[in-house]
């Protein structure tokens, strides 16, 4: 979900190259992921049943939906339809054990459902505009405004104390509402070219911008927490970070293009090297990881 969301920022500044190495990347760490989950499924079924009761269980819809998007974004719509298929299967399948078993207060990934549905509407937009598929652009929107309603009620119930316990999950409280800016900018965007909900055209500008301020207004919390509580040991949470600072380039972006605000594209541009120089860190300290597991085996 991290490197795909990277690498979609990357797309949108223009770096072509080094977006493509990170999309292998995560595809290939999608496909060995999904593998592992399979033979786990045979393996501990139990285990697996349990899992698919926590919020973090929908990760897997919104790191399939994310690559649905970036391969949509490289052309490829056939494996955008494929992964919208799977990503909505998922989230219709872990929906109903997530929300039976939610547990207050909340923590970052608690946001997941948040981010797991905002992310079929991404991959919605997306597929609307490649394939002139208008009803798309509508299925994006319920899905927009359902996800926005999820981050209300999960950051109503969020446990502050996160921002100093959280071991890198607690970054999602921005990446959740970031994703859902993303999502409206895209609405947004794709409305035009699709010459559909024309009348609302300046009300999603609107909430484009409105709510790329109150994504926005998270990163100073979020950057005085770390300086605050340096959380320096590597922790697979971690990448819960590097998945909403690609995200904060990927919405601003977007939302730059769709506002036509400069100043917002600016942002993105030098963002985008820090989500990469993030991303960069904790691939190699979770490398050094597997390394020293390796040698701790008899």
């Amino acid at each position: 979900m991290g490197t795909g969301i990277v690498s979609i920022a990357l797309l949108s500044d223009r770096s072509e190259t080094v977006s493509r190495v990170l999309l292998v990347i995560a595809a290939v760490v999608w496909a060995a992921l999904g593998l592992v989950l399979a033979g786990r499924g045979l393996r501990d079924r139990e285990r697996v049943q349990r899992e698919a009761r926590s919020p973090a269980a929908l990760t897997g819809v919104a790191a399939t939906a994310v690559l649905g998007a970036r391969l949509t974004l490289l052309g490829w719509a056939w494996a955008g339809i494929a992964l919208l298929a799977i990503a909505l299967c998922l989230w219709l399948v872990l929906l109903g054990p997530v929300l039976r078993n939610w547990l207050t207060p909340t923590d970052g990934s608690s946001l997941v459902l948040t981010v797991s549905t905002e992310s079929l509407a991404v991959l919605s937009v997306a597929l609307a505009v490649r394939e002139h598929a208008h009803w798309l652009l509508y299925a994006a929107l319920i899905a927009f405004v359902a996800g926005l309603a999820s981050y209300v009620f999960v950051i109503a119930r969020f446990d502050l104390r996160q921002l100093t316990a959280g071991r890198g999950d607690h970054w999602i409280t921005g990446g959740a509402l970031a994703i859902a800016t993303l999502a409206a900018g895209d609405i947004t965007i794709g409305a035009h070219s699709l010459h559909e909900l024309i009348g609302l055209s300046p009300t999603l500008k609107a909430v484009s911008v409105g709510l790329w301020v109150l994504t926005i207004g998270w990163l100073p919390v979020l950057l005085a927490t770390e300086a605050l509580r340096p959380r320096l040991v590597y922790d697979a949470r971690r990448w819960g970070t590097v998945f909403p600072v690609g995200m904060y380039a990927a919405c601003s972006f977007t939302v730059g293009t769709a506002a036509g605000a400069p100043a917002i594209t600016d942002f993105a541009r030098v963002w985008v090297w820090v989500a990469l120089l993030l991303w960069v860190l904790v691939f190699a300290a979770m490398l050094g990881r597997g390394r020293e597991l390796l040698r701790s085996q008899p």
